[in-house]
């Protein structure tokens, strides 16, 4: 049996039932966040209706969060807990525990 692969620096394409086509960038806190959000806006640029940059929670709190108040830019952290947290309008919100 082959080892599995370690997945870093990934980036997901994922259509819904609806037909929407959703972009999710996935990377760890020694990747380039700054490359991440680029991708992010170059996906909805190419027609995703949305992009998601998952990080872990601690590097989601640094960045400038105006950024992700853009249409069809979503962030989300994962702390250390394996908890999951979405920026919004409000602020950081937990979705999942």
């Amino acid at each position: 049996m082959a080892p599995t692969p370690i997945v870093r620096n990934t980036i997901l394409d994922v259509l819904t039932p609806e037909g929407e086509r959703i972009a999710i960038e996935v990377k760890s806190p020694r990747d380039d966040i700054i490359r991440g959000v680029g991708q992010c806006f170059a996906a909805v640029a190419a027609g995703y209706n949305r992009a998601v940059l998952v990080t872990t929670l601690r590097v989601a709190k640094k960045l400038r969060k105006h950024v992700f108040q853009r249409r069809g830019l979503r962030l989300i952290g994962i702390d250390a807990k394996a908890r999951i947290h979405r920026y919004d309008m409000d602020g950081w919100r937990l979705l999942a525990e």
